[in-house]
């Protein structure tokens, strides 16, 4: 599987910090407003997964007087058989992209100062399902804090780096966001596996790169899109 989803802009705009924005629909019986539903297939630790997050939070706070929007994350593995135990990242994207790896990592950098961020190499990279599990638990609880949770997870990984796998890391930005009850949850390792494969089932089973987004259950897009593809998605379902 790709590490990186397949990206048709490399240009951002500058994009403020969305992480405590309450972004998640009301009834749009009671609003009057259309409502879109988003679909997110993702993985952790895919870059182009956090692009793609910060462009749609632009493009959802653009589109609030037109519409209600309700945001669901599923989850999508690169790397199945990443350890559990994590691997150094500057060393496993050398593994992985050779010769590539230097430039890669020279976008990715370039990307993320775009919106405010630093890309940072250091630490561990390794097995996502801890972060599944756990996406899948605040979404429990509420939309509004497992799109949240999304977005400490990302910044936690690729501007602090925080492992992925570290439970330590995990129950704190349960907190952040308000998810209660995570470190019991997490204690069982049983716990949300048998959702998560669900998920993966029917959400991801037939693509092969993230992040994806199904839009209204029939519109569909790829990659880091920009803030103008979501756009003009909204417009088209809608219509």
């Amino acid at each position: 599987m790709r590490l990186v989803a397949v990206h048709k802009s490399l240009s951002f705009p500058f994009l403020k910090d969305s992480r405590y924005r309450r972004i998640m629909a009301q009834s749009s019986s009671s609003t009057g407003k259309k409502l879109i539903r988003i679909d997110v297939s993702s993985d952790s630790v895919c870059p182009w997964c956090f692009v793609g997050k910060r462009n749609l939070d632009k493009a959802i706070a653009e589109s609030r007087d037109q519409f209600d929007f309700e945001i669901k994350w599923h989850p999508f593995f690169l790397d199945p058989s990443a350890p559990k135990e994590g691997v150094n990242k500057r060393e496993f994207y050398e593994r992985k992209f050779g010769s590539q790896a230097q430039g890669i990592v020279a976008r990715m950098k370039e990307i993320f100062r775009n919106f405010g961020l630093e890309y940072d190499m250091s630490g561990l990279t390794g097995n996502t399902l801890e972060s599944h599990r756990l996406i899948y638990f605040a979404g429990k609880q509420g939309l509004d804090k497992q799109h949240n949770l999304v977005e400490e997870l990302f910044i936690g990984y690729f501007t602090q780096g925080k492992y992925i796998g570290d439970r330590e890391f995990l129950l704190e930005s349960a907190r952040k966001v308000g998810v209660e009850g995570a470190a019991e949850f997490l204690e069982n390792p049983n716990n949300g596996v048998k959702e998560v494969n669900e998920e993966l089932e029917k959400y991801s089973a037939n693509i092969s790169g993230v992040p994806n987004y199904t839009i209204n259950g029939k519109h569909q897009l790829s990659g880091g899109q920009p803030p103008e593809a979501f756009l003009r998605a909204f417009q088209a379902v809608a219509n």
